[in-house]
């Protein structure tokens, strides 16, 4: 999970891309094949389960992909270059540390839990293992938090499309919002999973240039480095430098701090209780390759972020005190303005159609998930239940309308904000983490009573806003930034949660060990004991062996950057 602190709503005035004749065929072609596989994607689609999870129907290839794109959304792209340049290699944190330990976590002990219990969402698990207030209110919180990150990267889009194409705001949500809405609204999540693949390859092709040719202008690895060195101190190109406790930097946190709050509660919560890539898992043709979709993805994940950080740190050495406001760019101007100084046009098309892949990912992955949770553990479970399937297949798609028109809605909210980066990350604790602590001890503390879920999770939503609003807003307690805030409210609301937790089930009734098969970590169901299917000793194919491997690469990975 990456969210950055630096405001990414205010793009340079002056960057304008000299887009042609040819970029604008490059977009347009984008286009009609997004909306092109949405309209092949609607054949397959019989069933609410197509609808809703492609059948189930997926390999492990496809939904290992549309986990990493669904993720990779613009926000991310702009914001971690953002980050890079203004922080240096501190970014390495939110991938090495933020993402691929929980994804394997997701991939080895979670997934045989949510894919052997035949759940269609992460809240159906909590009505499985708690009672029907814990998977209520998870529903509503989820779909709630669905909209408003959806709406965060229809905010984001426009600001990126008005400083780059000069088109207004309000036209950028629109049309965006549009062709998502299409395409979901015609092939479902099948629709949206292979379009995040196409995605992933075209978000690839817009950052490898850039990357690529921005080494090249500062004369490689070294002479970036020397640069960065001389004006930045040494620091700089380290992930470790000035995190000693006691010691200050412009993050804001020490390594216990990063370990803890980002490393731990912030990110497991993130990657394993956030429906939006879960469910990529969940349409996965049978538990191994749902298992492997996680881990599939984190082998792209832990080199990604050299796509989006050496952008950040060559726009910091090629423009002195870059960010600054003499310099006459704010840190979110790294990937368009290298985009405008580097890029020949028909590539810079290229790039262009990159960003607004990865924003309409973002968004198609929270609004498929949004209609999924509403339509099955909302409306069919409370409102109007046992109609015929043809019904829920076209609720599901009157909903996803009602949700990207709620989303256009929330990117206007969202632009009330000063810092949507901060503002993402602090739903994320508000939501993510108070979800993930109930999982947490559900799945590993039989003992956990059916009453718990419910009060744990509202305690844990409710210390979570009580401390971001009230002790850090009101400075009742001093922290340096929004983003220390925010992995304090996270821990907070780990602890409340699980205190609540503990404390409920020690003056309620335990569920029947019966009831519990399947749910609780050492116990099993027949969904998770399925026969390995043919070839499935091959290595790539052992989640086990995929996982530890994405551990040990990404360790491998931080020690260039540790001195």
């Amino acid at each position: 999970m990456q969210t950055p602190t630096h405001d990414p709503t205010c793009l340079a005035a002056e960057l304008r891309l000299p887009t042609n004749g040819l970029d604008y065929t490059i977009l347009a072609i984008y286009f009609v094949v997004v909306l092109g596989i949405g309209f092949a994607a609607r054949r397959s689609v019989k069933t609410s389960l197509d609808f809703f999870l492609s059948g189930r129907s997926l390999p492990a290839w496809i939904t290992g992909l549309a986990f990493i794109s669904a993720n990779l959304a613009a926000t991310e792209i702009l914001g971690m270059a953002a980050n890079s340049a203004q922080y240096g290699a501190y970014t390495v944190h939110w991938y090495w540390i933020g993402a691929i330990p929980a994804m394997v976590f997701l991939g080895l002990v979670m997934m045989p839990f949510y894919y052997g219990s035949k759940v269609r969402s992460v809240p159906e698990f909590l009505l499985l293992r708690f009672d029907r207030a814990a998977h209520l209110l998870s529903s509503i919180l989820f779909a709630f938090a669905a909209i408003l990150i959806a709406g965060v990267n229809l905010y984001a889009l426009a600001i990126v499309v008005e400083a780059l194409l000069g088109w207004p705001q309000w036209v950028a949500i629109v049309v965006a919002g549009a062709f998502v809405l299409a395409y979901i609204t015609l092939g479902g999540l099948s629709s949206a999973i292979y379009n995040e693949v196409l995605q992933f390859f075209v978000i690839l092709a817009a950052l490898i240039p850039i990357t690529i040719l921005g080494l090249k202008k500062v004369g490689g690895w070294g002479g970036l480095t020397d640069k960065l060195t001389a004006t930045h101190g040494a620091d700089f190109t380290t992930a470790w430098g000035g995190t000693g406790i006691g010691s200050t930097n412009p993050l804001g946190a020490n390594w216990l701090t990063i370990v803890l709050g980002l490393g731990f509660v912030l990110s497991f919560g993130y990657w394993t209780t956030n429906f939006a890539e879960v469910q990529r898992a969940l349409s996965a043709k049978n538990l191994s390759a749902s298992q492997r979709t996680p881990l599939i993805a984190a082998y792209p994940k832990i080199f990604i972020v050299f796509l989006v950080m050496i952008p950040g740190l060559v726009a910091a050495a090629l423009v002195p005190h870059f960010g600054s406001p003499g310099s006459g760019y704010q840190y979110n101007d790294a990937i368009p303005y290298l985009m405008q100084e580097l890029l020949p046009n028909g590539v810079l098309g290229i790039a262009v159609t990159g960003l607004l892949a990865a924003f309409m990912a973002g968004m198609a992955a929270n609004v498929s998930s949004f209609n999924t949770v509403f339509t099955n553990d909302i409306w069919a479970r409370y409102v109007v239940r046992d109609r015929e399937d043809t019904y829920y297949v076209r609720f599901g798609r009157l909903i996803t309308a009602i949700g990207v028109a709620a989303s256009v809605g929330t990117a206007f909210l969202a632009s009330s904000f000063s810092n949507i980066m901060s503002y993402l990350q602090t739903l994320f604790s508000f939501f993510n983490v108070p979800m993930f602590v109930v999982f947490i001890v559900g799945m590993f503390w039989k003992r956990a009573s059916a009453k718990s879920g419910f009060w744990g999770l509202l305690a844990g939503t409710v210390t979570a806003m009580v401390n971001y609003f009230v002790f850090y807003k009101k400075g009742i307690i001093s922290i340096p930034t929004d983003q220390g805030a925010n992995f304090v409210s996270a821990i907070a609301g780990f602890v409340a949660g699980a205190v609540v937790m503990f404390a409920v089930s020690l003056f309620t009734e335990p569920k029947p060990a019966r009831e519990l098969q399947g749910l609780v970590y050492g116990t099993r169901s027949p969904g998770m004991s399925e026969p390995p299917a043919a070839g499935d000793d091959a290595w790539y194919r052992k989640p086990a062996l995929l996982g530890w491997g994405a551990v040990v690469l990404a360790a491998a990975c931080y020690i260039p950057f540790s001195f």
